[in-house]
């Protein structure tokens, strides 16, 4: 099975090599489109700015062979943090086009009513399950928690596409799937026992090997 981890100079690829390795799999880090046209898993990272990601993905030459590759062949794929974002239609942070997988639009957080709130939304917080899966431990117990690093947030349109909420300054998809799309806003591969949970279930559920 090829995982491919898309580096278009836009994310942590390193670290999410490295909790995948410890979940027992290997992953490639490359922006080279035969690679990436022979991939059975694609992941795109992202730190930045919506535009930029996606003008980073234009001139490559990435956007297309993803579009064929998940659009057409429904190959799997997941989007963290900008990866996540550029799935949707548009972005308050510039004026491109996102790839427009999904319905919906991204927003600036605003702290106007409390202050204390800073922004970027940073550090540890929990999820609230919006759709039953077997991606989250889900235990009242110990509940989920991830790591977020974002000043921006999606509105996604179609509720039937969202995986869970999040609650900062006010509640927002913290992560999404439609058909073989995922996107999730939050760093899995920051999150410990939480994202190794999540990469392990989410790479077995669509392993053909």
């Amino acid at each position: 099975m090829l995982i491919t981890i898309i580096d278009y100079g836009m994310g942590n690829s390193s670290s999410i090599q490295n909790i995948l390795r410890k979940v027992g799999y290997d992953s490639v880090i490359t922006s080279d489109l035969e690679i990436i046209s022979n991939s059975n898993f694609i992941i795109l990272p992202g730190v930045g700015s919506f535009d930029y990601g996606m003008k980073k993905l234009s001139n490559s030459g990435i956007q297309t062979i993803l579009s064929k590759k998940v659009i057409k062949e429904k190959t799997p794929f997941l989007g963290i943090c900008l990866g996540m974002q550029l799935l949707f239609n548009t972005s308050e942070e510039g004026t491109a086009n996102g790839l427009c997988w999904l319905k919906g639009n991204v927003k600036k957080f605003n702290n106007q009513e409390d202050r204390n709130l800073k922004i970027p939304h940073m550090g540890w917080n929990y999820i609230s399950l919006k759709t039953n899966n077997n991606l989250f431990q889900q235990d009242p117990d110990n509940p989920d928690r991830f790591y977020f690093v974002h000043s921006y947030y999606v509105e996604c349109q179609d509720n039937e596409n969202i995986l869970t909420t999040t609650n900062y300054i006010n509640e927002f998809v913290s992560s999404v799937k439609k058909d073989n799309i995922y996107g999730v806003q939050f760093h899995p591969e920051k999150s410990h026992k939480f994202g190794m949970f999540f990469f392990k279930n989410l790479i077995e559920s669509h392993c053909k090997c």
